[in-house]
């Protein structure tokens, strides 16, 4: 897209919006308290965006309830439906680069991941869930024939959305592509850190068509914005993504109010098991060097632990060390970078204590470990490479969400497992073998939601998403994501 584009002089040029967005429109909020927005890339101040409290959460779930039970939307045929999504995936792309440019500028990523990965990505699941919509049928129970019995799936009602920062607009479309098409209202919390982009595609959505209300968006922070829409007795559902911690609050939130439905997609310590028998150990090694370095590290799904088999543990160790060693840190706007900037400074200091803390645990710093590019005023960290690592260490048990990779030896594939699973997330998991059975045994023996077999991170708009134990629960992507925002009505008819 666009390979010949001046990023530097377009950022100079770019105006965001930075208002909540409540009934099809950019409004102030009621307090018009306002928090600065920086950009982790040098420091630079990119806008002051609208901070919402309880009162502009309550606007906005009010604007979506009214939109919801007007059916101008939850009634509207899916066919119809689907040519407004339909519509709104084309102006995405349209607006790529802006967005794009957005992307990076409000998260750090590089410029060449967010035009390459992110933009295309938005739009290709909203576009599948689109042409989904018209194409899944209720169902007649297999009753005697004194009877009928109908179970339909309706809309939820009002959803509230609340994700990340890692993926903000890709992240955003999982929740807005099957809540919106199965016709529900929805009220979206972007990341405090990154904003910027969920408030532009709202206007996106309101030109391709969207009744005004059905789509709102309230930024702010976790503990008042976020906490607003968990409390709130009148959100049916909230699809969260983030962090194991936050996301138990949303439990709780529940609980304390009106036992909403809430599904989490949480935190990872993915484990990639290379065995001896790995018929290409450099193919292998650079799939778990991009399975922990891209996008900084900072994904759900990283594969931050790298399980090697005792005989080639050190022909490994070594090539991820030297892929890591190849990987151009730089300026994100840059598109020759392929590792950018961490999110913000209190995520960098995070990420940098646990090095220390891996440190001072007795791993072996194999690679990086430093804070570079300090003068560009950014928060930008060395990929980082541990060996001699044990499962019981910190940095083997914790999520660290940065490009931080621990490497544990083991012996055989039983011991591997036992190491795989010895954490209380599981989300991702991948084992590399040139046997089938080895494969299928691992597969039903990881605890994961997810299991790649020689490769990682493979994804489709056609398969589930998300993991068990304290990575979460639900899934995003396919039709299964319809069963988080619908409910399953009975009608039993006695016949004559």
């Amino acid at each position: 897209m666009n390979a010949h584009i001046d990023w530097h002089a377009r950022a100079g040029e770019l105006r965001f919006a930075t208002q909540t967005f409540i009934g099809g429109r950019y409004v102030a909020t009621q307090s018009e308290k306002v928090f600065a927005k920086t950009s982790p890339i040098d420091g630079r101040h990119l806008a002051d965006v609208a901070f919402c409290d309880v009162a502009d959460v309550d606007r906005a779930v009010a604007s979506a309830r009214a939109a919801f039970e007007s059916k101008v939307w939850s009634g509207m045929a899916p066919a119809k439906r689907k040519g407004v999504l339909l519509r709104a995936a084309d102006l995405i792309d349209a607006a790529g680069a802006e967005l794009a440019l957005i992307e990076t500028l409000d998260m750090g990523k590089p410029i060449s991941d967010s035009v390459n990965v992110d933009v295309p990505g938005t739009s290709r699941i909203l576009r599948w869930f689109a042409e989904a919509v018209d194409k899944i049928y209720d169902e007649i129970a297999p009753t005697g024939r004194d009877s009928l019995a109908m179970i339909t799936r309706e809309p939820v009602g009002v959803v509230g959305a609340v994700v990340p920062w890692n993926f903000p607009m890709i992240m955003a479309m999982w929740k807005l592509a099957p809540a919106l098409a199965a016709g529900n209202s929805v009220v979206l919390k972007p990341a405090e850190q990154s904003p910027l982009s969920a408030l532009r595609l709202a206007a996106l959505f309101s030109e391709a068509g969207l009744p005004d209300g059905v789509l709102n968006v309230v930024p702010g922070d976790g503990p008042t914005t976020g906490r607003a829409i968990g409390l709130h007795g009148d959100v049916d559902a909230v699809g969260f993504t983030g962090s194991t911690e936050i996301g138990k609050l949303f439990l709780q939130y529940s609980g304390q109010s009106n036992m909403k439905r809430v599904w989490l997609e949480c935190g990872g310590k993915s484990p990639i098991i290379i065995m001896r028998d790995c018929k290409d150990l450099d193919a292998a090694a650079q799939i778990a060097a991009g399975a922990i370095f891209f996008n900084q590290g900072e994904m759900c799904t990283a594969g931050s632990r790298l399980l090697l088999d005792a005989p080639i543990r050190d022909e490994v160790l070594k090539r991820v060390c030297e892929l890591a060693s190849t990987r151009e840190i730089g300026d994100p706007l840059d598109a020759s970078t392929q590792i950018g900037a961490l999110v913000e400074e209190k995520h960098m200091r995070r990420v940098l204590d646990y090095i220390e803390i891996g440190k001072q645990d007795g791993a072996e710093l194999a690679y990086g470990g430093a804070q570079v590019r300090v003068e560009s005023g950014g928060y930008f960290v060395q990929p980082t490479v541990f060996g001699n690592v044990t499962s019981n260490m910190r940095i083997a048990q914790e999520e660290i969400f940065g490009p931080v990779l621990s490497v544990i030896d083991f012996s055989g594939l039983d011991d591997a497992i036992k190491i795989a699973n010895s954490t209380i997330y599981g989300l991702g998991s991948a084992i590399f073998t040139q046997d089938i059975n080895a494969a299928m045994h691992a597969s039903r023996e990881l605890r994961a939601g997810l299991v790649y077999v020689n490769c990682y991170d493979a994804d489709d708009s056609t398969v589930p998403f998300g993991g068990v134990g304290q990575s979460g629960n639900g899934r995003d992507k396919s039709l299964h994501a319809f069963d988080k925002y619908t409910e399953l009505k009975t009608t039993w008819i006695a016949l004559s």
